[in-house]
């Protein structure tokens, strides 16, 4: 995906690749940065409260997002048992990822209002780094582990869905990859293209163009 958007847009390319990597710093840091605020040092003793991209970027998700389209970072280590709050600990630890993207977006729509983003490559950065930020915040809160959305929802439901919950946490990464797989060898078929179809309205929600 990258590569080929490289090949016939670079100036677009280097924006979506900027909006990844500060969208995946910022997600992962403030994962670290909720859970030691809410009690829980591992991520910090870790290193993993810092912005720099080097602490939370993989080296297989980076390249997996160049070659394919999709990626991810670093999993920031967490341990419920240590967070304050009950059983909203983590999910405010887990939410505060997605969060982050969202913010990436309304700093996005700020900056649009401002004359010199409105033209020309600053157009483009924005419209970029807001566009895959709206992406991350979406595909993140689907509930399939080991996505933050199952780690938001999953707490809530009744106890007469344990099994199903288990079933998920055990088989969730396997579904998860099999689906995004289904969407690149089958033509015609995107189970995730529901994700696409939200972002514009999100984008439009905040003020901001959708031009990819």
């Amino acid at each position: 995906m990258f590569l080929s958007l490289f090949s016939q847009n670079p100036a677009a390319a280097v924006a979506v690749a900027l909006g990844f990597v500060v969208g995946i710093v910022l997600h992962e840091a403030a994962h670290a940065y909720s859970a030691y605020k809410l009690g829980d040092d591992t991520a910090y003793r870790a290193g993993r409260v810092t912005l720099n991209p080097a602490s939370h970027l993989d080296v297989l998700g980076t390249l997996m997002l160049l070659m394919a389209g999709f990626g991810w970072g670093k999993p920031t280590p967490v341990m419920p048992s240590k967070l304050r709050g009950g059983i909203f600990g983590p999910v405010a630890v887990a939410f505060a990822g997605p969060l982050s993207n969202l913010i990436i977006v309304a700093i996005c729509a700020a900056l649009f209002l401002l004359p010199p983003f409105q033209s020309g490559y600053l157009l483009i950065i924005v419209v970029a780094v807001a566009f895959v930020n709206a992406l991350l915040f979406v595909f993140n809160l689907i509930p399939i582990p080991p996505l933050d959305g199952a780690k938001v929802i999953f707490p809530f439901l009744p106890r007469t869905l344990d099994s199903f919950v288990d079933f998920m946490n055990q088989y969730g990464p396997i579904i998860l990859f099999g689906l995004i797989i289904l969407s690149f060898v089958i033509p015609g078929f995107s189970p995730f293209g529901f994700i696409l179809s939200l972002i514009r309205p999100l984008l439009n929600l905040f003020g901001l163009p959708s031009i990819f």
